[in-house]
């Protein structure tokens, strides 16, 4: 049996490597704040969502499959719940038999297989039975094959039949067993035979001859007792390692199991959470897969996909009640740009977009009222960072090899986030880099949203790629108050960085002026 509810065909690799740049991605996109609503304080849960989600999906076909699986868990939370704790408790229950597999001793692997596959076949039956209860409610294909699996596969025969066989197996009569005589009278052709070696009532009064020949070892008999064992070891030993795999094989699937529900638990967690607070959740539109890396002739692929409608940062709005959304429609943009009024909100929008396209390619839902776009290989950040005292280069020389380090893995169709990039020198020669870069990217097949206070940087794309590039910009009201709401709208020569100079109690000298950066 297979659980298979992250693909339709195969399971998920939780041992992969994650992404080269993952410890970046989660401190960028904060999303420290995001798993942990996600595990509810659960180590495990936390770990298999944090690998479900930084391991980008790059197929529309999969993301939709799951995210009917993930709807139908939202529809029946309290039967996905309760398969969860299932394999959460077979595994429980397994650890708590005694063990069997650091021995050699055939006898001493039988026991512990036979002993684990009761609890194990135990929570076989809880799972059927929910089965049997729900099948019926569930509509996606992934949670539909695995109940119909569950009630074809694990059929009353089933539980008779394995019963049966776990009953011999404990040979309480005995273990029967035939052999022949090598010419040097050792034994050879050791061959463990069904049926009872227990001896009727008439045939232990003398009534009927015997079937069943015996001997009895002197209690002191070391060496007779050591040869029996010996014996009993050679006829039981394939049916001891048989009995382990299955026992193996069963505890594979609760794995798996495990591992495949504890994402939809967790994605329900962090559901009830969001829906609590009034958070807007939807399940987002993917907008088809990659390119081909060689597409066809005459086929160009077609521009990227991006647009939302009241799109807000996921991770704020767990730690806040009130959180703004935004709207954009960058569709066949390849670059957004983004300026305006320090703090109006441009940094949250950008983590925004970069949670949701993670979000998306998870197959999970998103804190947007709409949200479509189109699939990307992998999504990196190149965010700013704060001066750190064990730098052993300046605060530029970190971002560019930072960059580089980053480039070394990019490729097309991959999604690049900047926040505040290449602003550690003056101006001119941080919107020169900047420049560069982007123009690079784009050429590669990447797409871009930078986040910048860089007046020449901005105004060089308005006027190099006015149709392929989408300029938001964070407004400010003639109070100097933010919206937090960003629109449509060119770059200025100003972030109003006075403002904020005011707000922590700047005060300027006669002749000074303040900061517009």
């Amino acid at each position: 049996m297979k659980a298979h509810l992250l693909y339709p065909a195969a399971d998920f690799d939780f041992t992969a490597e994650l992404p080269a740049d993952h410890a970046d991605l989660i401190q960028d996109l904060e999303l420290g704040t995001l798993l942990t609503a996600m595990a509810g304080g659960d180590k495990f849960r936390r770990d298999v969502s944090t690998r479900v989600l930084l391991t980008s999906v790059a197929d529309e076909a999969v993301i939709r499959y799951r995210q009917q699986i993930l709807a139908d868990c939202i529809a029946n939370p309290d039967v996905i719940r309760q398969m969860y704790d299932i394999a959460v408790g077979a595994l429980r229950d397994k650890r708590g038999v005694w063990g069997f597999f650091s021995s050699r001793n055939p006898s001493t692997i039988l026991s512990g297989a036979v002993n684990q596959l009761d609890v194990l076949v135990a929570r076989l039956r809880q799972l059927r039975r929910l089965a049997d209860e729900h099948a019926g409610s569930v509509r996606s294909a992934g949670l539909t094959a695995l109940f119909s699996s569950l009630q074809r596969d694990l059929d009353d025969e089933y539980f008779e039949t394995i019963a049966g066989h776990l009953r011999q197996l404990r040979f309480r009569d005995g273990v029967p067993i035939s052999a022949q005589l090598d010419r040097d009278n050792s034994g050879i052709k050791y061959v463990l035979r069904s049926g009872s070696t227990r001896r009727g009532w008439k045939e232990r009064v003398g009534i009927e001859p015997r079937s069943v020949y015996s001997f009895t070892l002197h209690p002191r008999d070391e060496a007779g007792a050591q040869a029996l064992a010996d014996l009993t070891a050679r006829g039981i030993n394939l049916v001891a390692n048989a009995a382990a795999r299955s026992a193996d094989h069963v505890t594979s699937y609760f794995t798996m199991l495990q591992a495949e529900l504890g994402f939809y638990v967790s994605c329900l967690s962090l559901h009830d959470e969001l829906t609590a607070r009034g958070v807007p959740v939807t399940f987002p539109v993917p907008g088809g897969n990659p390119p081909a890396d060689n597409p066809p002739a005459g086929n160009p692929p077609a521009g990227p996909e991006l647009t939302c409608a009241d799109l807000r940062d996921t991770s704020l709005a767990l730690r806040i009640d009130r959180v703004v959304g935004n709207d954009a429609d960058a569709d066949g943009r390849p670059l957004v740009v983004i300026t305006g009024a320090s703090s109006g909100g441009k940094s949250t929008f950008l983590r925004s977009v970069g949670v949701a396209q993670l979000m998306l390619q998870a197959g999970m839902f998103v804190t947007a009222r709409a949200f479509r776009s189109g699939l990307c290989r992998q999504v990196f950040t190149h965010f700013i960072r704060e001066e750190d005292a064990s730098m052993v280069s300046g605060r530029l020389d970190e971002e560019l090899t930072r960059m580089s380090r980053i480039a070394d893995h990019l490729g097309p169709d991959c999604m690049m986030l900047f926040n505040e990039s290449f602003a550690a020198t003056n101006e001119q020669e941080g919107s020169e880099i900047g420049r560069q870069v982007v123009r690079a990217l784009l050429q590669a097949g990447i797409r871009v949203c930078f986040v910048t206070h860089q007046f020449d940087f901005a105004d060089s794309f308005r006027r190099e790629r006015p149709d392929h590039t989408l300029f938001l910009r964070a407004p400010r009201q003639p109070d100097g108050q933010r919206t937090f709401r960003l629109e449509v709208a060119e770059p200025l020569p100003t972030s109003f960085g006075q403002d904020i100079y005011d707000r922590i109690g700047g005060w300027l000298g006669e002749g000074e002026q303040a900061p517009t950066g």
